[in-house]
């Protein structure tokens, strides 16, 4: 904490964010769904959510309403070179782990990045979910390591300032005899173009990395952060073989005006492609803004922006769900409520103009003295894209910036710490998500909710 409070007094020019992430919150409103319903989760805790009849596919939507709330665990002690505090940035789910686990109904196990600082990853069981009404984590089942933590990167990125990653398993594609763990990593400042993608092994102990590898011609602020599979029905149908997504939302406007995502598929241009090697197999399903040509931020203007945005916000996760023959593409993030600012937590502005005569003013004590993007309140969310609209996208028949979310759903009510907490540098609510496609789980990495600052995971029931 102390060494993150050095680096951003660096950072006078450019503004920075709290541990493991963008100063989180944003203003705005919610989505344009138009109707309010209430889900009824199995605890009994009614979760207001924002829902609409969508034009183009009511009833092959899955709607908040389909999503049931199962309860939480938590995560396990130290392993190897880390630990879970600050963790939640990056997980996905693996459904060959964990021999034998399914017979608590709950089969697989989660590969995930642990504290944010070591950006190290490891394998974790998953328990049977409990449903806590006082929000008391001593009353929930703790998974267990199945493999230590580990650096499945081979160092190739280095010392990361205020990371970001992503993280997915596929089985084997292409000519590979293996499945493989994906993987993005970047971070909050990126001034240069620098290659972000890359896989390993399963096997932590010998991940034998390839990579990393550029996106071709995309800057690294819409790239670098989560990464989820896309249904190969869909692929077939709009995107042949890219199995992948990948994408990134930075605050402020460097990444556009909302959630950037990309379809790829590394595996089509070598097994692997050589290092530090351009990936031109790319297609762009959402960006709200244009990528000109070399240019290390997108450009952006009011009209190409997602409905609600704030340069505050924090979309930290994703998935591409499916539950029979309905769908979705969820963004998981910290949205921002009420006033939001660039400057300090304590609501004194910082001027960013650069205009000459510019009155600074002076850093605020601890602990208000962390200046990035602030709102008056947060709150966990996920949002619901159309995949139809994606693929219009992808076909050229809509613009990047014009799919829209047609609901939003509030996970508040289920964690366990929501809120800002300054004095812990909690400013983000929830990071990744991992989606059990066969199954209809879903998990959600709720972080700095638990001793240590470790995070709860909180497990979701697609209907």
């Amino acid at each position: 904490m102390r060494l993150f409070v050095i680096m951003c007094a660096a950072l006078v020019l450019f503004g920075c964010a709290g541990t493991g992430g963008a100063g989180a919150g944003g203003g705005g409103n919610v989505s344009t769904a138009q109707g309010v319903q209430t889900a009824q989760p199995p605890n009994g805790v009614a979760v207001e959510t924002s829902e609409t009849s969508h034009a183009a596919s009511p009833g092959e939507l899955i709607q908040p309403s389909d999503i049931a709330y199962l309860g939480a665990f938590r995560l396990p002690g130290a392993s190897g070179g880390s630990n879970w505090g600050y963790s939640g940035y990056a997980a996905t789910y693996y459904p060959d782990g964990d021999d034998g686990g399914g017979d608590d109904g709950y089969p697989g196990s989660l590969f995930a990045i642990g504290h944010d600082q070591d950006q190290q990853v490891s394998e974790i069981s998953i328990p049977v979910p409990v449903i806590s009404q006082a929000k008391d984590a001593d009353e929930l089942n703790s998974a267990t390591t199945l493999q230590e933590f580990s650096d499945i990167t081979d160092g190739m990125f280095g010392y990361l300032e205020i990371p970001r990653a992503g993280l997915e398993y596929l089985p084997p594609q292409g000519q590979q005899q293996t499945g493989k763990l994906y993987f993005s990593w970047g971070q909050h400042f990126e001034f240069e173009r620098m290659p972000t993608h890359g896989w390993a092994e399963t096997d932590l102990s010998d991940p034998q990395t390839a990579g990393a590898w550029h996106l071709d011609g995309y800057s690294t602020y819409t790239t670098d952060d989560y990464i989820f599979a896309i249904p190969k029905p869909w692929t077939d149908a709009n995107a042949p073989g890219l199995l992948l997504a990948t994408g990134r939302f930075r605050d402020g406007l460097w990444s556009g005006r909302g959630p950037a995502l990309y379809a790829y598929a590394p595996w089509t241009e070598g097994n692997p492609p050589a290092s530090g090697s351009t990936l031109g197999n790319v297609t762009p399903l959402l960006l709200y803004g244009v990528q000109e040509t070399g240019a290390i931020d997108i450009i952006s203007n009011e009209s190409q922006e997602m409905d609600g945005f704030s340069e505050s916000d924090e979309w930290s996760g994703g998935e591409w769900l499916t539950a029979g023959n309905k769908s979705a593409v969820i963004f998981v993030g910290t949205k921002a409520l009420g006033r939001t600012w660039y400057g300090f937590s304590n609501g004194v502005e910082y001027p960013t103009s650069g205009d000459p005569g510019e009155v600074y003013p002076e850093v605020p004590p601890w602990p208000n003295d962390q200046r990035g993007w602030w709102a008056e309140g947060v709150e966990a969310r996920v949002m619901f894209y159309d995949p139809a609209d994606l693929a219009r996208v992808a076909k050229g028949e809509m613009e990047s910036w014009e799919p829209q979310p047609y609901a939003t759903m509030s996970l508040d009510d289920y964690l366990f710490d929501p809120g800002y907490d300054y004095t812990r540098g909690k400013m983000t609510l929830v990071g990744d998500s991992a989606y059990d496609r066969e199954n209809g789980f879903l998990y959600v990495f709720e972080r700095l909710a638990d001793e240590d600052e470790k995070s709860i995971v909180h497990v979701f029931k697609v209907e």
